[in-house]
Formats: C-alpha cells, sequence, structure tokens
C-alpha cells in the first residue's frame, strides 16, 4: 500500500488503460478521482472500487473544456484537500491518411490529446508543486516514430512529448516527476472510434496478428513510476509488445 495517504486523478478512467490505472493505483491505497465523459462507466467503476475500500470522486469531465478541468481539480483537492498524481490519459486515436482527409478528425486529436492534456496539467500544477506530486502523460510510440496513416496522431503524440520534456525541465527543480508513457498496441477500444474505415481495417489486421499489451500492462508501468523514492525520476517509458516492430 505505497500510496497510502495519496490522491490521484486520472483522466479518461471509463475504460481501458484510464480505467486499469485507476484500479492499480487504488489497489496501492491511493484515493481516486476518475473523470471521463462516461458517467454510466464512472459509477460501475466507482461502485468496485468503493466495494474495496477505496475512497472514490467521480467526475463527468471533458478535458476540451477548459473550464471543465479546472472544475475537476477543484473539486478533487475540495473532496481530498490534496492532488498528488495527475495522470493524463484521455485520448483519441483516429488514423487516416492525409491526403483528403476529414479534418474534423485532427480538431478532435489535437483538441483532446494535445490540449486537453494541456489544460489539465495547467489546472493541475498548482497542487502538484504543493505536493510534490507526479505527473504522468500517457502519450503513445506513436510520439517516437511516424508511419504513413498516422500523420495526425503522431503529430499529437510529438507534441505531449515536447510539451512534457520542457514542463519536466520547468519543474524537476521543485520536486515535482513528470512521466511519459509511451504504449505499443494495447487492446483497449481506442481502436474502435477511427472513421476512415480503410485505416480501421488496417490497424486491426495488425492486432490480430500481434500479441498486444493489456490495458494492466501500462497501469503496472504507471504504478512504478509513481512510487519509486521521491529523488527517483522515471522519465520516460516506453513499451511495446514483443511482436510489435515499430
Amino acid at each position: 500500500m505505497t500510496l497510502n495517504g495519496k490522491v490521484a486523478l486520472v483522466t479518461g478512467a471509463s475504460s481501458g488503460i484510464g480505467e486499469a490505472t485507476a484500479e492499480a493505483l487504488a489497489a496501492q491505497g491511493a484515493s481516486v478521482v476518475i473523470g471521463a465523459r462516461r458517467t454510466d462507466r464512472l459509477a460501475a467503476l466507482e461502485e468496485r472500487l468503493t466495494a474495496k475500500g477505496t475512497k472514490v470522486l467521480s467526475l463527468e469531465l471533458d478535458v476540451t473544456d477548459q473550464d471543465a478541468c479546472k472544475a475537476a481539480v477543484q473539486a478533487a483537492v475540495d473532496q481530498f484537500g490534496q492532488l498528488d498524481v495527475l495522470v493524463n490519459n484521455a485520448g483519441v486515436m483516429l488514423l487516416g491518411s492525409i491526403v483528403g482527409a476529414d479534418t474534423t478528425d485532427w480538431t478532435r486529436m489535437i483538441n483532446t490529446n494535445v490540449l486537453g492534456l494541456m489544460f489539465m496539467t495547467d489546472a493541475a500544477l498548482p497542487h502538484l508543486l504543493a505536493s510534490k506530486g507526479s505527473i504522468i502523460q500517457v502519450s503513445s510510440v506513436a510520439g517516437r516514430v511516424a508511419r504513413v496513416g498516422s500523420g495526425v496522431y503522431n503529430a499529437s503524440k510529438w507534441a505531449v512529448g515536447a510539451f512534457s520534456e520542457s514542463l519536466r525541465q520547468e519543474v524537476t527543480a521543485h520536486g515535482v516527476r513528470v512521466v511519459l508513457i509511451e504504449p505499443g498496441m494495447v487492446d483497449t477500444e481506442l481502436r474502435d472510434h477511427i472513421t476512415d474505415q480503410a485505416a480501421k481495417a488496417a490497424i486491426e489486421e495488425r492486432a490480430s496478428q500481434t500479441r498486444q499489451l493489456q490495458a494492466a500492462d501500462i497501469a503496472n508501468a504507471v504504478v512504478y513510476a509513481v512510487t519509486q523514492p521521491d529523488y527517483v525520476a522515471v522519465n520516460e517509458i516506453l513499451i511495446r509488445p514483443t511482436d510489435q516492430a515499430l
């Protein structure tokens, strides 16, 4: 129970990596604030965690709304008195060609993956500076390797990496740890929302030939990073399936 007395806020907690991360942090003793748009799923998660003795606050949260991000952080602090860990997990992966693209997909990705992460970081920083806490930025191997058919998703995740490294340099002297988590292919519903049918078929074909990571694998990496001694900053964790070359 290495996180007893700590408070963690997880975005995109209604499924996949976010849900698994909330469960993993709770298992280590943290109180958890879970945010997402799908409140029915949050309610089910809250019920499971509460049954195990975890203190939980669930919040309807759209990270593209800056005011909502500020309100979520304030609600967490009002409820639990502090904030020690922020997990910026909310994101979308709308793969597709750049030529002839539906650019509304681009807007959704930049607004969620980049601005949403920045809005949450901005809202949480005063409290994390006070607690000498940790910020976990869930990025992707796509933030390292660009591929045909994922250009704007790549751009969004490269932006996360650049923002996070600059932030790390700015706050590390104040005791705040910034951790970039870069998963490869994970068995989640992320692919279900792809609107480009050719891109969706291609990624599903790749997935069928891969022993995919599970959401719990990424959650375990988050727990590893935030349970290190205060003087140890794990800045970056890249996790690929063994079967994934790129």
